[in-house]
């Protein structure tokens, strides 16, 4: 009887070390049903240098906007001067690119400032230009990101740089296209990097709070770092040989045990 209760126990006692690896974690774990939470529906990326925009001009009168789509428009002139759409795939995979002064070089407009520019304020902006040299009455202009990218690093499934389709993409969101945060990870110190005026910050959150929803950094920007703090630090080889080694040990202790147990 005593052996059945050694070995039960040494049973519970491993099973018990096979769980503890889980995570014991719950996202927005103060969130209360029926509360309402709010958040900003309109919310826009603001452009950055090294970004590549996407711009195309429309109008009423196609022949008028031609100029203006000379690098990612939809018309095109052929050797007859008749109007033929372009290849729309090659045109957005090149875009204007942001220099390092904040300014992309727009046909006919010449440079314009766009760095710290929401995509709603880039699209005024040309519309404005455009009707104030009397070019077109009407312009229609979409404004998009081509190379909307941010990085996740740390306690997460998959460490990387991940790129989306658009320019609307959440803290929640970007971890759990990293793979979600691993059992190793604290959820009480989820980093965003962000490069803001020529100087990098830093903003801590924590994923079990409603307050990151009031976070500057829900929605992720053009080339943020999300850094998952883990719960202890990388070790090198020796600690890792050590640490191998007591386990081992535990292991050959608990099989003994159980072999005395049984007999």
């Amino acid at each position: 009887m005593n052996k059945q209760l050694v070995l039960l126990s040494l049973l519970a006692v491993w099973l018990l070390s096979s769980c503890a690896s889980r995570r014991n974690f719950v996202y927005l774990s103060d969130m209360q049903m029926g509360e309402k939470y709010p958040f900003d529906s309109k919310y826009e990326a603001v452009v950055h240098r090294d970004d590549r925009l996407g711009i195309t001009v429309s109008c009423k009168n196609p022949e008028l906007a031609i100029p203006f789509n000379i690098q990612g428009g939809n018309f095109s002139v052929d050797g007859s001067g008749n109007i033929k759409s372009s290849d729309m795939s090659a045109s957005r995979e090149k875009g204007y690119r942001v220099d390092v002064d904040g300014n992309i070089d727009f046909p006919i407009l010449g440079k314009l400032h766009v760095e710290d520019m929401k995509v709603s304020q880039v699209k005024e902006l040309i519309e404005s230009r455009i009707k104030k040299g009397n070019y077109i009455k009407d312009p229609l202009v979409s404004v998009e990101f081509l190379n909307f990218k941010y990085t996740v690093l740390g306690a997460v499934g998959r460490n990387g740089t991940f790129s989306v389709d658009g320019d609307r993409v959440t803290l929640l969101e970007a971890i759990a296209n990293a793979g979600d945060l691993t059992a190793k990870a604290r959820i009480d110190r989820v980093a965003v990097i962000r490069e803001t005026g020529g100087e990098r910050q830093m903003f801590m959150h924590d994923l079990r709070n409603t307050e990151l929803f009031e976070s500057p950094c829900f929605y992720l920007q053009q080339n943020d770092i999300v850094y998952v703090e883990p719960k202890y630090r990388k070790k090198d080889s020796e600690d890792r040989g050590w640490q191998i080694g007591t386990t081992l040990l535990s292991v050959v202790t608990a099989i003994c045990s159980i072999i005395w147990a049984t007999k």
